[in-house]
């Protein structure tokens, strides 16, 4: 056993719990797209960008079983189901928020990073190849 103070609770950790959850790509942007209000499937794949029906499905299901998304089926012809945040879900807001206004202020920095990183790698045998920096997106500007 390790004699350093904290390491027993690393593996408890609360932030790895939050960490686990919402640590995916499409878990924030669902999140972010529903800070609005209920959305339907459809809207929420047009809103996300990229994401395809099948991981917006998974992504939604995973964000129920924790408690943060809540699905609503009405009882109408055609049928219609909407999916918003939950209270607990609710509490994600401000650090969407938060997470937001870091990327727009320091998005331009981890994009010259990542750029001079690039430059100063050549591809060869067993090395990574360079890093994409992924488009700006319009929705940052929400919050």
């Amino acid at each position: 056993m390790s004699q350093r103070p904290g390491i027993a609770f690393l593996a408890d950790c609360p932030a790895l719990l939050a960490m686990e959850i919402i640590a995916s790509k499409w878990t924030m942007v669902t999140l972010f797209a529903l800070t609005d209000g209920p959305l339907r499937h459809g809207e929420l794949v047009e809103l996300s960008g990229g994401i395809s029906r099948k991981v917006l499905t998974q992504t939604l299901r995973r964000l129920q079983a924790n408690g943060l998304v809540e699905r609503h089926a009405y009882a109408e012809a055609p049928p219609r189901v909407e999916y918003g945040l939950t209270d607990l879900g609710r509490t994600l807001e401000e650090p969407i928020r938060l997470l937001t206004a870091w990327a727009r202020e320091n998005g331009e920095a981890v994009v010259t990073f990542r750029e001079a990183a690039n430059a100063d790698r050549t591809p060869e045998a067993g090395q990574a190849t360079p890093v994409k920096t992924p488009p700006a997106d319009e929705n940052l500007n929400r919050f």
